[in-house]
């Protein structure tokens, strides 16, 4: 008889069933019921009105909840639901067909940042953006550890369906922009893990910009968080970067933000914050002494 344990993980919303054996050599991702036709469980996970994506892997079935329940409310019951459908010989993954390749179009774009190419994709990628400045902030990203691997790679950073790869300036774009590209378009193809989100650890800004913690700031700050997030963020993203709120400071009227992606480190960027989001913040909260600054510039 098998029995799952339940494992939290270091996202509030995915919680771990894990199985005492392995259940399969590869990762899987459904984010919903038609997607998981490979696997006869994830399909019964989707009845189930909370569960919003399912991951396989290993030893273990990941199921990430939407925010209508709390896991301590729900989770034994999870658990026992997927003890009685494999116990009851019921397939977990069904695996008689082999994987085909997923067609999938790449093309390199520049950006404003001379050291940062972003490559971008006719399929979704990740959900979030996500950023890692070296391997080993890189282990929950199959793919971004395999680009670390190239060492003219110093960082990767994905958002939607677009990765911003900056390099060290050993080499020139047109010298590795091609094998890049190639290499992305065929580990896409193959099906092959992106990102484990049960392992990412949200930073700190991303944490704070989670809906039950934005409702904690003070109402200043979040006017600001939804004008980023509405007039700024679709720019920089064009330019494969992101900008993300840090603090405001009422006594100072200073605001801080993150920049990643191309947008970090970019000659540009001080042009770019003053000349326009430092104006723009000015106009709509209508107050000249708003001051805007970059803390990773």
């Amino acid at each position: 008889m098998v029995s799952v344990k339940i494992t939290p993980t270091s996202n509030i919303t995915i919680l771990k069933f894990e199985f005492p054996e392995f259940i399969t050599k590869e990762n899987y991702e459904f984010k919903n019921i038609d997607e998981a036709k490979l696997s006869p469980l994830a399909q019964k996970l989707f009845y189930l009105p909370f569960v919003k994506t399912v991951y396989i892997s290993g030893n273990f079935i990941a199921i990430e909840r939407y925010n209508i329940v709390e896991w301590d409310d729900v989770k034994d019951d999870v658990a026992s639901q997927i003890n009685d459908f494999v116990n009851g010989g019921g397939s977990i993954i069904t695996e008689a067909v082999a994987a085909k390749k997923v067609p999938v179009s790449i093309y390199a774009e520049s950006t404003p940042n001379p050291n940062v190419m972003k490559f971008v994709s006719n399929k979704l990628i990740v959900k979030n953006s996500v950023e890692f400045k070296n391997i080993d902030d890189a282990a929950p990203s199959e793919l971004a550890k395999a680009l670390f691997m190239f060492p003219f790679v110093k960082e990767v950073f994905m958002d939607e369906n677009y990765i911003s790869i900056t390099k060290y300036n050993m080499v020139t774009w047109d010298e590795i922009v091609q094998e890049l590209r190639a290499f992305i378009k065929d580990y896409i193809e193959q099906g092959k893990s992106i990102l484990d989100e049960s392992k990412y650890v949200p930073s700190a800004v991303q944490e704070q910009q989670l809906d039950h913690n934005f409702d904690k700031l003070d109402p200043t700050s979040q006017q600001i968080i939804n004008i980023l997030e509405e007039y700024v963020k679709p720019a920089v993203q064009s330019d494969g970067g992101n900008i993300a709120f840090e603090s405001y400071d009422e006594k100072d009227k200073r605001v801080k933000v993150i920049l990643q992606g191309a947008c970090s480190g970019c000659p540009s960027s001080t042009f770019t914050l003053k000349s326009g989001i430092e104006n723009m913040l000015k106009d709509m909260l209508q107050d000249n002494e708003i001051k805007v600054e970059a803390i990773n510039q």
